[in-house]
């Protein structure tokens, strides 16, 4: 059992994220809702059979800004292998 809460739920137990469908004739509001409501713990989800762990730094660049700085960099992006 793990008593640590940096440890990955039981990859059985979470919502495969390509599995979720949301209606975009919905305001934002209810979208982010529906998408909650599918996805049932939005730290953990998997994707095929990689468990995926969201997690965010207090402070430093944002999101958007990392990916500006990757695209920048010329390097390619393999969305699998990150």
């Amino acid at each position: 059992m793990c008593d640590n809460s940096n440890c990955a739920p039981n990859i059985d137990g979470l919502v495969d994220i390509r599995d979720i469908v949301i209606d975009t004739s919905l305001p934002v509001a209810e979208k982010k809702k529906s998408f909650y409501r599918q996805i049932k713990n939005p730290k953990y989800f998997r994707y095929d059979d990689t468990v995926v762990r969201v997690s965010f730094m207090d402070s430093g660049p944002s999101l958007q800004e990392r990916i500006m700085q990757y695209l920048l960099s010329g390097q390619s992006m393999d969305i699998a292998s990150i």
